[in-house]
């Protein structure tokens, strides 16, 4: 073997040795499960997490982040154990479950006498720029599954997060402000089921009201 083909193939196999050793990091929006009692009193009722609506560039296992005030990044190598959408489902059904002391009966059948408040999400922002911040800007609406009035709350709620170190911070991060959108879900659920008002929690707006 001459010096110019061997040289080619010991770059062509440094190369691909490169290629196949680049690390993927795993990420999960659900936090480790602790045994504390639930933060509100037990619900009477059980929950019903629709599948929740999240921007189509953002909806993949890669982590989409943000680059300056217009730029973003796919990250290859840092992905969500799941799309982004099932990630927030299930991270936002664990919380609701334990806040509010009841289950999450999705696409299980409908108990009789018992109530379901179906809850559904919709995600417009759940920016992240590494080593700052992390904004989730969301809407959220509830009604008895039941319910032949269709009476519904709906409510808006922004919440940031400060995203300091490397990706596993970010991830976090990301985890806090998922668990803040969370409480005041529950609060709102909480409330609407106690007195059937429209009235969002005092950190939230409304947006609509029961029709």
């Amino acid at each position: 073997m001459n010096l110019s083909i061997r040289h080619c193939v010991i770059v062509l196999t440094f190369g691909l040795t490169a290629c196949a050793s680049a690390p993927v990091h795993y990420y999960t929006l659900l936090e480790p499960v602790t045994t504390t009692s639930p933060a509100l009193p037990p619900a009477s009722f059980l929950i019903d997490v629709l599948p929740i609506g999240v921007p189509a560039q953002l909806d993949q296992p890669q982590w989409v982040v943000r680059q300056g005030d217009s730029g973003i990044a796919v990250l290859d190598g840092e992905r969500w154990a799941a799309p982004l959408s099932d990630e927030l489902r299930a991270a936002l059904s664990a919380q609701l479950v334990q806040r509010l002391g009841t289950l999450d009966i999705a696409e299980l059948p409908q108990p009789i006498n018992t109530p379901v408040l179906r809850i559904k999400l919709q995600v417009h922002r759940f920016d992240a720029w590494p080593g700052q911040t992390v904004q989730l800007d969301a809407d959220w609406s509830m009604g008895y599954a039941d319910d032949a009035n269709h009476a519904h709350l709906i409510c808006r709620g922004q919440f940031n997060e400060a995203a300091l170190g490397g990706y596993p911070e970010l991830a976090r991060a990301e985890q806090r402000a998922v668990g803040k959108l969370a409480i005041q879900i529950a609060e709102d659920a909480s409330g609407w089921t106690r007195a059937n008002q429209a009235k969002c929690s005092s950190m939230t707006s409304l947006i609509s009201s029961r029709r």
